[in-house]
């Protein structure tokens, strides 16, 4: 009378599982259907590597071996007769090996049990399973790839989109604007004169009306400081209009820069390649400086403030 398998088709087929595009089996999977200890079979196929070239056989990486778990533990849950047993290899000393069809079909001839023969014909019948069913659902498994490939893209416009929100406000350290570029100049000392929550000093020798416009994007409550070397009657009646409006504007003389800088809330220092009010008119830079090289800088200003 034939011995019984160990496993049922339908158990062995669903022990196939697909790794580097091919159909293969674990190495403990094999060894539960063959009936022999793990060990066993894998100091066979040392015994006999030459009948073992990559493509019958290849050891898995960390990584494989771990998304390989994963689908295992999935599959046990979902099994109406799911065992402790059933995780075999879970707590594995080294990494598995796998068998494609041609390296199971060499297993049996190294392999000598009571059931090998029998074990075999079953393998192949489940791999010739397995073989089939993917050819009548090829259209299935195109149209699903097509279906994360699109998925895939569309979570990556979405993180774009979201970094780009996340990142609108952000204010640049340093950076380059060209002749024309007006309003991104424009819009860049807009969002540095809005990120003060106290104070704004400006220095800047040639300022007009425009600045002010500028320095008026500021929160309500923050002091505006203008430093520049000439304080003409003109820019004083700027000065008291724009006060009249918007309040906390300052104007004083200062003759000891030559450069523009801005600076929030006595922490940041902006250096400006160009007066406020010409920003994008010509080629010109900007960045922001570290604090503790303007040490000097923002003490003899502190003064003032």
């Amino acid at each position: 009378m034939s011995k019984e398998l160990p496993l049922s088709q339908t158990q062995i087929l669903n022990k196939i599982y697909t790794i580097r595009g091919v159909q293969v089996m674990i190495d403990s999977d094999l060894a539960e259907i063959y009936e022999v200890p793990t060990a066993r079979l894998n100091e066979q196929v040392k015994r006999n590597l030459e009948r073992f070239p990559s493509d019958f056989m290849f050891q898995l990486t960390v990584g494989e071996w771990n998304d390989l778990k994963s689908q295992i533990e999935i599959s046990s849950l979902t099994s109406q007769n799911a065992t402790l047993e059933d995780n075999r290899g879970k707590h594995r000393k080294y990494l598995p090996f796998v068998f494609t069809e041609q390296g199971v079909a060499s297993l049996s001839g190294v392999l000598k049990s009571e059931t090998a023969a029998m074990v075999h014909v079953a393998i192949m019948r489940a791999f010739i399973s397995m073989r089939k069913f993917l050819l009548d659902n090829a259209s299935v498994f195109q149209r699903l790839n097509k279906v994360e490939l699109k998925q895939f893209e569309t979570e990556h416009k979405i993180e774009k989109i979201l970094s780009a929100l996340e990142n609108k406000d952000s204010i640049p350290t340093q950076g380059v604007f060209f002749e024309g570029q007006v309003f991104d100049a424009y819009e860049l000392a807009s969002k540095i004169i809005r990120s003060a929550k106290h104070n704004i000093v400006l220095i800047d020798n040639f300022p007009d009306e425009t600045t002010l416009t500028h320095l008026a994007k500021k929160k309500k409550g923050v002091r505006a400081l203008l430093l520049t070397k000439t304080v003409s009657k003109q820019l004083t009646l700027d000065i008291q209009k724009a006060n009249e409006q918007f309040d906390n504007f300052e104007l004083r003389t200062f003759t000891k820069s030559h450069d523009r800088f801005l600076i929030i809330d006595r922490n940041e220092v902006y250096h400006l390649g160009a007066s406020l009010k010409d920003l994008g008119r010509k080629w010109f830079a900007f960045s922001k400086m570290d604090k503790s090289s303007v040490d000097s800088i923002l003490n003899s200003i502190l003064e003032l403030i």
